[in-house]
């Protein structure tokens, strides 16, 4: 089984733009899944804290109140930040499927392109150094043909 994943991964390497993805992406979302971590982790420490003081110095409605938001606006921002992490990864995991899923014709297909072009241009060249060539020994054998003028 391991010569096959071998196999696989040899025959299907992915293009710069699917590489570029994945260096962008999973950077991305590792660190919005930790910034979810560390807001989810400040909300309930925060919660913690802030409940006893709220409710032995203050008034118990106004307290409840900041304190029920600002509780409600740590989950809020830890769900987004998670959601955006895991929505990366998903982005990440899709780039990763569909470059093993991709046929290996299209590189064929260039490399038999470039070589046609590489011919092509082989050739030209030879031609062009021929030209060169023959025009360099019409005027080696016509002796220069124009001379000084006299007056």
């Amino acid at each position: 089984m391991g010569e096959q994943v071998k196999g696989m991964l040899q025959d299907k390497s992915p293009s710069a733009s699917q590489a570029l993805t994945v260096a962008t992406l999973f950077p991305l979302g590792g660190l919005l899944m930790v910034l979810s971590g560390l807001a989810l982790a400040g909300s309930v420490v925060g919660l913690a804290l802030a409940t006893p003081l709220f409710l032995l110095f203050s008034p118990v409605l106004v307290p409840a109140a900041l304190l029920i938001g600002l509780a409600v606006t740590g989950f809020l921002t830890s769900g987004a930040l998670g959601l955006g992490g895991l929505s990366s990864l998903t982005v990440l995991a899709n780039t990763a499927r569909q470059a093993f899923q991709r046929t290996p014709d299209y590189v064929e297909e260039a490399r038999r392109r470039m070589a046609e072009a590489a011919a092509q241009a082989g050739h030209k060249t030879q031609q062009a150094g021929h030209t060169i060539q023959s025009k360099a020994q019409e005027a080696g054998a016509g002796g220069g043909g124009g001379g000084r003028a006299t007056s």
